[in-house]
C-alpha cells in the first residue's frame, strides 16, 4: 500500500534531517494518512478511503465527497477515485 492520498495525490517528500552540529542526514517526510468512511450522497452508499487528514478537512469545506470529487482534477486522483467520480456524475447527469 503506497503511501499516499487517494483524493489529493499528496505523498512522501525528502529532506535533510539537521543535527545540532549543522550535519544533514536524508530523512523522509510522510503524509498524516487515515483510514475513513466517507458518505457519498448522491450513489446513497459508504466509500472507505486512505486520505490525508488535509484532505478530510478539505472535503468537508467543499460540502462533501460528491462535490469535493466532481471539483477535483483527475491527475490527483487515485483510480479507484477516478471510478467514484465517474459513477457520481452518472448518477447526477441520470438524476437530472
Amino acid at each position: 500500500m503506497s503511501r499516499r492520498c487517494e483524493l489529493t495525490g499528496k505523498g512522501r517528500q525528502i529532506g535533510h534531517k539537521v543535527s545540532h552540529s549543522n550535519r544533514k542526514t536524508k530523512r523522509r517526510f510522510l503524509p498524516n494518512l487515515l483510514n475513513v468512511t466517507l458518505l457519498s450522497d448522491a450513489l446513497g452508499r459508504s466509500v472507505r478511503l486512505r486520505i490525508s487528514a488535509n484532505a478530510l478537512k478539505s472535503v468537508d469545506h467543499r460540502g462533501g465527497l460528491d462535490a469535493f470529487l466532481i471539483a477535483a482534477k483527475d491527475s490527483e486522483l487515485s483510480p479507484r477515485a477516478i471510478e467514484l467520480k465517474r459513477a457520481i456524475a452518472k448518477k447526477r447527469s441520470a438524476a437530472a
